[in-house]
């Protein structure tokens, strides 16, 4: 490979040197309240653009992003009959002129959430990376890599749901009596379950980033087991909109599962730093005289 001409090795070497001095004269990487607030007054930015780009896609593919979400709702079937078409099962109406287009706008809305989740998934975790020491911040890109699928995967799972919802809610409609829903009430519940599901399902990846930060350890997760796998299908029953008790049995016991996983993970994590980076206090009660290399000493070595 052909090398830089002199002026551009010059202003590189320049800027690492100034790099370094930087970082000598602020290991921590503090910073003034003001830069904070401006700091995250980019990030809003940037997820805002990022949000307005996937909904201008949203709202060019709206005939297609319609037909799947209003799949859930459609294909149920309501008292020996199904379609949103047939007045009085489960159609969808529209109470006044400017509805339609807060329809296209609402639609577009959770196409632009779901397409742009890499950007605000990754400005969130650049807000809180400069609050981190350094060996914290390597672990960046893993949270980017597992937090986006686990996000889709919740999306996918609560659109799975969706049908199973709507066949518990609408099947408890009794005879003569007609569905008629509002489009934004149903948006909005859609909404819901694609949020609810997708944050859920980071609650595993959140345990991960805890032990690897060093303020969670495997020994505190298992004491805490049971509590924690609990309060997991706590958090599904309440994140869930619905009260069908299989679709928050979905939610809990996938968040469940990663859970196991990312248990696994701790405690293999746990004992690569304890292989690495051993305790010489661990074990030693509270009267216990821990050990003492004399040879370390600075007054032995020089002597």
């Amino acid at each position: 490979m052909a090398k830089l001409p002199g002026a551009i090795q010059g202003a590189r070497v320049v800027g690492e040197r100034y790099v370094r001095a930087q970082r000598r004269a602020n290991p921590e990487g503090r910073m003034p309240l003001f830069d904070h607030l401006r700091e995250l007054r980019n990030r809003i930015v940037k997820m805002a653009l990022a949000l307005v780009a996937g909904m201008i896609v949203g709202f060019i593919f709206f005939n297609q992003a319609w037909r799947v979400i209003e799949r859930p709702l459609c294909h149920t079937v309501v008292n020996g009959h199904s379609g949103c078409r047939t007045a009085g099962v489960d159609q969808l109406i529209l109470n006044s002129p400017l509805d339609p287009f807060y329809l296209r706008v609402k639609v577009a809305f959770i196409v632009g959430v779901i397409l742009s989740s890499p950007v605000w998934l990754y400005q969130l975790w650049a807000f809180i990376a400069p609050g981190l020491y350094a060996r914290e911040k390597r672990w960046g890109h893993i949270f980017l890599a597992t937090a986006v699928p686990l996000f889709l995967l919740g999306n996918a799972l609560a659109y799975v749901s969706l049908s199973r919802s709507m066949h518990y809610l609408l099947g408890l409609t009794p005879h003569g009596v007609g569905n008629y829903i509002q489009v934004d009430l149903y948006l909005s519940f859609v909404m819901t379950m694609l949020l609810a599901f997708g944050i859920a399902l980071e609650v595993p990846l959140l345990i991960v980033m805890l032990n690897l930060a060093g303020i969670l350890t495997h020994e505190r997760f298992r004491k805490w087991r049971r509590v924690l796998i609990f309060g997991v299908f706590v958090i599904a029953a309440i994140a869930n909109p619905s009260p069908d008790p299989i679709t928050m049995l979905i939610l809990g016991g996938a968040c469940a599962a990663l859970v196991e996983v990312a248990e696994f993970i701790v405690w293999y994590n746990d004992r690569r730093r304890a292989r690495l980076h051993p305790d010489l206090y661990a074990g030693l009660s509270d009267d216990e005289v821990s050990p003492l290399d004399l040879d370390e000493r600075p007054d032995n070595r020089l002597n």
